[in-house]
Parts: structure tokens; sequence; C-alpha cells
């Protein structure tokens, strides 16, 4: 026998897909926003893009120097959370405010919990709303074109005081990304696309997307939204959160049942703030309420051991 078997723990089987290769694959399918984002936003989109992934990684490598831990930027998760923060801003923001995020995502919010992994919310949704919550002005100035305005979301919530304008736009324009909006959540069909590719590469399931949009659109029609529940999926951040932040492995459900019903509690809190809460949009507040009651949910929705149920009966009748 030429070659020697060898007795190891489980897992057995491996696959080539590790966490470098998986945030490579995200940072491609967020690729068609980012240019839509350029397109329709302006060319100072791609410069706050930059500020926030370089910020994040490099106060990741900084904060695991110090702590003398192993430097871990080249899994490109640093990388991924800047963009998707970038994602998350307008492309007016002023960058020491983007400096400032990027830092509390990733030094706050995830390596104060212990790193990748460990984290108890998504770090680059818990730093827009640490941004909102300090510069409300800055985080909420839109533009399209170069020209300030509303985004469909304020318009429909009736906010736009500063304008005057009413008249919601078209389905084609949200779709295609024609609107006023962070720099990432503009074109529905640039997040569906790559929504795609990360469906085909076996990355995310469509459990959490699909339920999470679908459970929006339902109670947009029960409370009697007047956009439609068709502009009220493709507005705001919605099509980003559910497919990009919602699915995010760390913070999300590890059972298929646990992923239904977290995404259908993102829907109903982000449809009841939309309608019935201060802000226009909810998007990032629901799914950091959902992220919190993640470990109930897995422990709710745990499967069975094989044999469990025997054993305590055979030892319970002694």
């Amino acid at each position: 026998m030429s070659r020697l078997l060898v007795v190891a723990s489980s897992p057995h089987i491996r696959s080539e897909m590790d966490t470098a290769r998986i945030m490579s694959w995200v940072l491609i399918a967020l690729a068609p926003a980012g240019l839509a984002g350029v397109f329709f936003l302006g060319a100072r989109s791609i410069l706050v893009a930059a500020v926030c992934v370089i910020s994040c990684v490099v106060v990741e490598a900084v904060w695991q120097k110090l702590s003398k831990q192993k430097i871990t930027v080249s899994d490109l998760s640093a990388a991924v959370t800047g963009l998707l923060l970038a994602y998350n801003v307008p492309p007016t923001i002023p960058l020491w405010m983007v400096v400032c995020g990027s830092a509390f995502a990733m030094i706050i919010v995830k390596h104060f919990f212990g790193g990748l992994g460990q984290n108890i919310v998504n770090p680059a949704l818990a730093g827009r709303v640490m941004m909102l919550i300090c510069w409300p002005v800055a985080m909420t100035t839109w533009t399209l074109h170069g020209v300030s305005g509303p985004t469909p979301l304020a318009l429909l919530k009736g906010v736009d005081g500063i304008s005057g304008a009413t008249a919601l736009p078209s389905l084609m324009d949200v779709l295609i990304g024609n609107t006023g909006g962070c720099i990432g959540e503009i074109s529905a069909l640039a997040l569906l696309l790559g929504g795609g590719v990360l469906f085909f590469k076996g990355i995310i399931s469509w459990r959490i997307p699909v339920t999470y949009i679908a459970t929006v659109a339902a109670m947009s029609a029960v409370f009697g939204r007047s956009g439609g529940p068709l502009f009220e999926i493709m507005t705001g951040g919605l099509m980003l959160g559910a497919i990009f932040m919602a699915t995010d492995y760390t913070t999300s459900p590890m059972t298929p049942k646990g992923q239904f019903i977290f995404a259908f509690g993102c829907g109903l809190l982000t449809a009841l703030i939309r309608t019935f809460g201060g802000y226009p949009e909810g998007v990032s507040y629901s799914i950091l309420i959902m992220n919190t009651i993640v470990p109930i949910i897995d422990r709710m929705t745990a499967p069975r051991i094989f044999g469990e149920f025997r054993e305590a009966k055979k030892y319970g009748s002694k």
C-alpha cells in the first residue's frame, strides 16, 4: 500500500470556498450597484467608497497589530465591510465622518466582540446607524446628477419640506437607479444582478432575501402604502439589505426555519417603520434588531439530536 489512511475528526469533505474567496465574490457582486451609484450620483462616490474600504482595512490591521493578534486583512472581510458601509451613505458626506464610521464598525462592533464570526450585529449597518445618529443632516442630504433632492421613500413619506416635490419617480427610474439615495442602494436592477451572482455561486440561499422582500411587499399592500408593493421593494435600502446585509453568515440564523423567521421579522419591522415610524426607511434598524435575537431563533429552531428523545424517555422511566 503506497498511501496511508489517516483517521481524523470531521469535517471530512472540505470546500474550496474559503473566507477570502467568499468575500471576493461578494465584492464582485457589489460592483454593479457601485457602478450605478457612480453613474447617477457622481464620481465622488468612488472617493467615498475608497476611503471607507481603506479605513476599514487600516483600522483592522492596526487594531490587530496593537492587540498582538494575527493580521487577517487578507481575508477581505474588512474590505467588504468598508464597501457595504460606503453603499449606505450619500456621496456628499464629509470624508472624516466616513473614517469615524469605519473605525466604529471595525473596533466597537467587530473586534470588541472577538472579530470575524463573533460580532452580534452587522458592523456596516451599525456604523451607518451610528453616523445617522451623530450626523443626521450629512447622512440625509441626497443628490441626483449634482442636484439636491429627496429620496423616493422620503417623497412617499411626505417629509420633503425643502423642495416641495411630490411626484414619485417612475418604476423604471427606481429600477435602474435614476433617483437620489445612498451610493449602493439606488439601483434595484444592479443589486438583483449582484444577488444572482451570489446565488449562482452558492454563497447565499434564497430564503432570507426572498422572504424579506416578499414580506415587505405583502405588508405594504396590507397597510395601503400609496406607492404600491413593487415601488416599495425597489426603493430605499431594501434590496441592498435583503441580499447583502441580512444574509451575513455571522449575524443570521443557521437553520432554514430560523432563516424564514428572521427574514419575516426583518420584513415586518421594515414595513412597520416605513408606515408608522418617524423615518421613511427602516431596513437598517430592522436588520439590527433581528440580529440581536438570532441566538434565540437558532435555539428555538435547532433540529433535535438523533436519538435524544428515546434516551431521555429511557432514563426518565427508571
